[in-house]
């Protein structure tokens, strides 16, 4: 891999515990995995906006109540925000619009988790999804192998929407290690035929409780072959936990991450990473 950059380009004051973002027309939506909010970021006027994803939200619910969005992906006008489905209160998925800026639908994905989790032979406990793809006919959702039996596995679902009948595939991937712990999948983002993804190796065998962050990765997947195409290690301390496009030329590529500090503060540093295309 060539020399990559990583910048921090701005911070943002009033989110928290950032997990998944999303750049459009100059605005950055961002959830963070403790809160009841989708927050709208315009870069131009440095203007903050939320928009409330349940009822009654606050900005630091307890952990033991949180609905944990941990993942977002955009399909024509419409944001889907993914809960990860590592407990019985974070079963949500809920459909945004972007023209409107309402909540379109609440839906509740118990039974579908349920059946991905006896698919994938990934136990309850095991279960936790951090990353979500949606390319009108596929979604792709990544659970994060931070618990004891490491399954890093993207789930690919056929269907247009996750109420219909639709065909289901799992792969599990291993994922580069850091002093020994395997990173996870945190977040991913499709680019054309290329699925860019995040992993970190945080020390703990829990997909509840926190561990120490040893760094995170870049790395990318064809979607042809749903094979690795490369990995690429990009800090020894942040735990990054959301990947959004920015900006693409013939030579590189940007893209915008986010971090989870796993604190109540109400401040999130956005970074620019720039990757040369080959």
């Amino acid at each position: 891999m060539e020399k990559f950059t990583l910048e921090i380009l701005f911070q943002i004051i009033g989110i928290g515990s950032a997990s998944g973002l999303f750049f459009n027309n100059d605005s950055l939506y961002v959830i963070g995995d403790n809160s009841g909010f989708l927050y709208e970021y315009n870069m131009q006027n440095q203007q903050l906006n939320q928009h409330a994803l349940i009822g009654n939200p606050t900005q630091n619910i307890p952990k033991n109540l949180k609905p944990d969005f941990e993942s977002l992906t955009n399909h024509n006008d419409t944001l889907y925000i993914f809960g990860s489905g590592s407990t019985e209160n974070r079963n949500k998925m809920i459909e945004f619009d972007l023209k409107s800026k309402t909540v379109l639908q609440k839906n509740n994905l118990v039974d579908l988790y349920s059946l991905m989790q006896n698919f994938g032979e990934i136990k309850p406990e095991d279960f936790n999804l951090e990353g979500a793809i949606f390319d009108g006919e596929n979604w792709y959702l990544f659970n994060r192998g931070n618990g004891i039996s490491n399954k890093n596995t993207i789930f690919t679902i056929h269907a247009k929407k996750l109420d219909e009948e639709f065909a289901l595939i799992s792969v599990n991937y291993k994922l580069p290690k850091i002093k020994g712990v395997r990173s996870s999948f945190t977040d991913a983002v499709l680019v054309e035929d290329k699925i860019y993804f995040l992993s970190t190796a945080e020390d703990t065998k829990s997909t509840y409780d926190d561990g120490e962050v040893l760094g995170s990765f870049i790395g990318r997947i064809d979607l042809k072959t749903m094979k690795i195409d490369f990995t690429q290690k990009i800090t020894s301390t942040n735990k990054f936990e959301g990947l959004t496009l920015y900006k693409k030329e013939n030579n590189k590529i940007e893209f915008l991450l986010c971090e989870d500090n796993d604190t109540e503060l109400l401040e999130t540093k956005i970074y620019k990473l720039t990757l040369p295309v080959k």
